[in-house]
């Protein structure tokens, strides 16, 4: 934008009137921005933050978060299932689990197994009770389960 003479007067002239830069911006059909440099290159005295307060003046706090006791979660409406046996069938084609236990160290942490097992929510949900691998949260058993290698494509295709 070029700035003229009658802009200049213009810009002068609403700021001493306290306009703020973005009003000043849409009377002159120039940005907001073009303002606060063109003031600033000016000189112009700058004007108070609405954000600063004055000396003295109390600053507004917001409220703090209200503390909640007790559970958070509103109880299940309706009763956990029992647990019923599975049929021969189901127990047949689930995939039987390897129990390796697996050699610890001395002076190791010892943790226990969290897999989780059975339905979050019911009072039948458990973590896996058996003992953790070093470094992984799972027992081998599960482990098996949670971390499968990846093949090489090339692999296959040399087949």
């Amino acid at each position: 934008m070029e700035w003229t003479e009658d802009a200049i007067a213009l810009l002068k002239a609403l700021w001493a009137e306290g306009h703020s830069t973005a009003e000043i911006g849409r009377r002159m059909g120039i940005s907001k921005n073009a303002v606060v440099g063109k003031a600033h290159r000016l000189n112009l005295p700058a004007r108070p933050s609405p954000i600063r307060r004055q000396e003295g003046e109390a600053r507004p706090r917001p409220a703090a978060p209200r503390r909640v006791s007790g559970p958070t979660l509103p109880p299940l409406s309706t009763p956990a299932p029992t647990a019923e046996p599975l049929p021969v069938a189901e127990i047949a084609a689930a995939p039987v689990l390897r129990q390796v236990s697996s050699p610890r160290p001395s002076g190791g942490r010892v943790t226990t197994c969290c897999w989780p097992i059975g339905e979050p929510g019911t009072p039948s949900f458990r973590f896996c009770d058996h003992e953790a691998l070093q470094g992984k949260p799972y027992c081998d058993s599960h482990a098996q389960l949670a971390y499968v290698k990846v093949r090489d494509r090339r692999d296959e295709a040399a087949a």
